[in-house]
Parts: C-alpha cells; structure tokens; sequence
C-alpha cells in the first residue's frame, strides 16, 4: 500500500529536442498527482530533456521517503521501457534496493493500462459528439516501425478490444510507418464518418503535423480538434488530440504504482 508520508513517484517520460509539447502531458500530470497528495514527492525525468534520467538518481534524498515508484509514461513496451529506462535509472529488476535503504518499484507503462480503451471511447465520443457510432469507423492510430513491434502490437490490442464491444461500425488499427498505413483510410474504411484517435502519449509533431498530413487535412486547419468535422472526398474525418494528453491519465499512472503493490510485476530489465 502506498504511503503518502514514506512514498515519491517518479513518472519517466521520452521527452524532444525538437519540440517542447512533448514534455507537457507528462509535467502536467505529475503536478496533478502532486496536487492530490498521493506522495511524499512526485518528479518528473525525460530521456530526451531536462531533467534527465540521470538526474533523476539525485532526486528523493528525504531520508524518510522508503518507496519511489517509477512508472512510465510511455504508450507500451519496449526499447526504451525495457532497455533504457532501466539502464539510466540503474534498476536491476522489478524492486531495487539502493544502498540508502530505498526500494525503487518499476511499475508498468501508462499506456498498457486496462483503462486505455475506455479513454479511447471517451475520447472518440468528445471529438465527435452526436455522430451515431453505428454510422462510424474508429481509427486508433499508433506508429508502428520494423524495429519495435510492440509500437504496434499495442494499438492492434485496444482496437481489438473496441471491436469486440460491437458499437462502431468498424474498429481498425493503422499505423504511420507500417501496414495497414494511415495513409490509406480513404480505401480502409466505407463509412461517411471516421474518428481518429492518436494513441501517442503527447501532441508532438506525430500527431499536430505528420498524422494530419497522411489523413489529408489540409495544414491550415491542423488545429487539434477545432478544425472538426473535416470534409475530405465526401468524408466527415474527426480527428482527436493524442490520448495522453486526457487528464485521466493522471489517475491511470497512479493506479499503475498501485498495482505494483497488489498484483506484482513483470517488466522485463536490461542485463
């Protein structure tokens, strides 16, 4: 059971050289969280900003603080989750006892919450609200590369769950760099309305620019969701913020240092 006297949380983020949105979803929830008292502490790292992961060892020196939970806020599995993190933070399983007596608990990605789809749902509905789902096809975007096929194996899971729930027309997992491509959601889909859902943890260049781009909206209404509905060849396409940006994720990465706790962990650390 968490403590708030005697636990931190600290909340792992990719971070951008390029654009400082990235950063935002993950420092805005960490001051949600912190706002609740939940924790002792709560920090934010990034892998690619300040501060750094690195930096991130230095944090929690309050001798009473006996528990940190790190958890990720990253959409799924993978390199970073199970290589870098680990590495940088000097984890050496699920649990690590450091020499000041403190326990440091590895928990599970934000993104592999059992949540996901429900703010998938919610998210699809606030984009195009009053739009007969039975009328609809959902895209839950994800990237989807060759080098990591967890980025897609993650988007394919929660539509696969949608789906099964029988309340869109069509459910369908596609992705920027692998098929079934964005790109082609004109022939993919035969619905008069589609609603896109980025499953990207921040509103990066992905989502505000390249994602736009391949569905064909046009850059000067590439403004989040207030260009909705957009009129492409007979189309009404809704298109949504990325689903870390929903303030609910606050609570996802808080019941994800709780689950450490009550159901155990199995994330998988660098040799």
């Amino acid at each position: 059971m968490i403590s708030s006297s005697t636990s931190a949380l600290l909340i792992v983020g990719h971070g951008s050289t390029v654009n400082p949105d990235s950063s935002a979803p993950t420092l805005q929830h960490g001051a949600e969280i912190r706002r609740r008292g939940i924790f002792s502490e709560v920090a934010c790292c990034f892998w690619k900003e300040e501060p750094s992961l690195r930096d991130a060892l230095l944090y929690f020196a309050d001798e009473t603080i006996r528990d940190v939970y790190v958890v990720p806020n990253f959409i799924s599995e993978g390199y970073f989750t199970r290589t870098v993190v680990p590495r940088e933070l000097e984890l050496t399983g699920p649990e690590t006892h450091r020499k000041s007596g403190q326990a440091w608990k590895y928990c599970k990605p934000a993104g592999s919450h059992e949540r996901m789809s429900e703010l998938l749902l919610q998210r699809a509905r606030e984009v195009a609200p009053g739009i007969p789902e039975a009328e609809t096809t959902l895209l839950v975007v994800g990237h989807g590369t060759s080098l990591n096929d967890n980025s897609a194996a993650a988007a394919k899971h929660q539509a696969g769950i949608i789906r099964g729930l029988n309340r869109y027309a069509a459910v369908l997992n596609v992705y920027m760099e692998e098929p079934p491509l964005v790109a082609d959601w004109l022939k993919l889909t035969r619905t008069r309305n589609v609603v896109v859902v980025p499953f990207f943890v921040s509103d990066g260049l992905h989502s505000d620019e390249d994602i736009p781009a391949l569905l064909g909206i046009r850059s000067q209404e590439r403004n989040g969701q207030d260009g909705n509905p957009h009129q492409i060849q007979g189309r009404s396409l809704f298109y949504s913020t990325a689903i870390g940006t929903d303030p609910k994720f606050a609570e996802v990465i808080i019941e994800q240092a709780a689950s450490f706790e009550t159901q155990g962990q199995e994330v998988e650390s660098a040799s």
